[in-house]
C-alpha cells in the first residue's frame, strides 16, 4: 500500500469513528408539498468544513465545489461531482431556511443554475448530469450517468422552482426522470433485479447495487411526487423504488453487518461490507424510509444493524473490508 493510501484510509477510519452515530438530523417534514429541509439536513459549514464531504478541495468563482478524484484514480485533477454539489447546493438551502436573508437564496440559485447549465439534453434520456471520473473499481472509464445525481438535481431544481417561480426548473426536473425509465444498457440508471428496479448510484456494465445510492435516488423522487401530486411517473418511480429496498434488505444483511453494494461480477469480490460510517447511514436511511413509510421489514433491519454496531461484528467486518479493497487494489 502507498503512503497516499495508507494516509487516506488512515483518515476515513478517524472520519467514521468521529462522525458518531447520527451524523444528520432527519427533516421534521417529509410529506408536505411545500419543500423545505432535505430528508437528511446538510448543516452548511460541516459541508464546507469537509466533515460530511471529504473529498471537496476547492471550489470554482461562483462557490461550486470541486471534488478530488477518488484514492485508486491514477490522474488527479479537480472535477465536478455532480453528488456533492447537490449536497453543498441543500447545505446552503437550509442556511437559507435558517436566515431568510436574501444573500443565502441568491448563494443557492447559483447551484441550481449550475444544474440548469451543465445538463446534458437528449431526446431519449431527458437531461442527465454525468460525472467525468474514471471508476476503476467498476472499470468503467467514465463519464457516467448516476440515480444519485439525478435525484439531487431534482431536489435542487425543485427547491429553486418553488423560490421562484420559474417554471425552467421545473421542466429540467422533469427531464430528469426520463433517465428512471430506461436500464443501464441504454443510458439510463437503472438495474432490474430479482428485487425490483433499482437506481445505480455508480453505472457500469453489471450491476453495481449500491444501496445507500438508491435510497438517496428515491429521495429526488419523492420530492418530485410531492411538488407535483398529479404526475404519475415519478410517484410511480418512487413507489417501485421502495419495494426494491424492502425486497432487497435480507440480501443486505452478512448476518453480521451490512454489505456496501451487491455487485455479483467476476472481478468484484464476493463480500463487500460496509464501513463502520456506512452501516451507520444505512440504518439512518431506513429511518427516514420508515418516516415516509412506516414498515415492519424497515424496522426489523433498523433493529438489526443497529445492534451488530459492536466490536467484534466491527472488527469482523473491517477484516472483510481490507480484503476487498486489497482485491480491487484501492489500498
Amino acid at each position: 500500500m502507498s503512503i497516499k493510501k495508507k494516509i487516506f484510509m488512515l483518515n476515513k477510519l478517524i472520519w467514521d469513528f468521529k462522525r458518531g452515530k447520527i451524523f444528520y438530523r432527519i427533516a421534521d417534514v417529509v410529506s408536505s408539498q411545500k419543500l423545505g429541509e432535505y430528508y437528511f439536513v446538510f448543516d452548511e459549514e460541516r459541508v464546507r468544513a469537509g466533515k460530511d464531504q471529504a473529498l471537496i478541495s476547492s471550489y470554482d468563482e461562483n462557490g461550486i465545489p470541486l471534488n478530488k478524484t477518488y484514492i485508486d484514480v491514477s490522474k488527479e485533477k479537480l472535477v465536478y461531482f455532480p453528488i456533492t454539489i447537490g449536497q453543498m447546493g441543500l447545505a446552503v438551502y437550509q442556511t437559507y431556511l435558517k436566515t431568510q436573508d436574501q444573500r443565502d437564496l441568491d448563494m443557492f440559485l447559483k447551484f441550481a443554475e449550475w444544474f440548469l447549465q451543465n445538463g446534458m439534453d437528449d431526446d431519449k434520456l431527458g437531461v442527465r448530469w454525468l460525472t467525468d471520473v474514471p471508476l476503476p473499481a467498476y472499470r468503467n472509464l467514465g463519464p457516467w450517468q448516476s440515480a444519485f445525481a439525478q435525484s439531487r438535481a431534482i431536489s435542487i431544481l425543485l427547491r429553486a422552482y418553488q423560490a421562484t417561480e420559474k417554471q425552467e426548473y421545473a421542466k429540467v426536473a422533469e427531464k430528469a426522470l426520463v433517465s428512471f425509465q430506461y436500464s443501464v444498457s441504454e443510458g439510463g440508471v437503472v438495474s432490474y433485479t430479482e428485487w425490483g428496479p433499482f437506481y445505480e448510484e455508480y453505472t457500469a456494465s453489471v450491476p453495481v447495487l449500491v444501496l445507500n445510492g438508491h435510497i438517496f435516488s428515491l429521495f429526488g423522487l419523492l420530492d418530485f411526487h410531492r411538488v407535483f401530486p398529479e404526475q404519475k411517473t415519478a410517484k410511480t418511480l418512487f413507489e417501485v423504488g421502495v419495494e426494491t429496498v424492502l425486497n432487497c434488505l435480507p440480501s443486505f444483511d452478512l448476518g453480521y453487518w451490512s454489505r456496501y453494494n451487491y455487485c455479483q461480477a467476476d472481478f468484484y469480490p464476493t463480500i463487500d461490507p460496509a464501513t463502520l460510517g456506512y452501516q451507520r447511514l444505512h440504518i439512518l436511511l431506513l429511518k427516514v424510509m420508515n418516516k415516509i413509510r412506516t414498515s415492519e421489514i424497515l424496522v426489523k433491519y433498523i433493529n438489526r444493524w443497529e445492534n451488530q454496531v459492536h466490536p467484534l461484528n466491527y472488527m469482523k467486518s473491517s477484516w472483510h473490508k481490507y480484503l476487498a479493497l486489497k482485491s480491487l487494489n484501492r489500498i
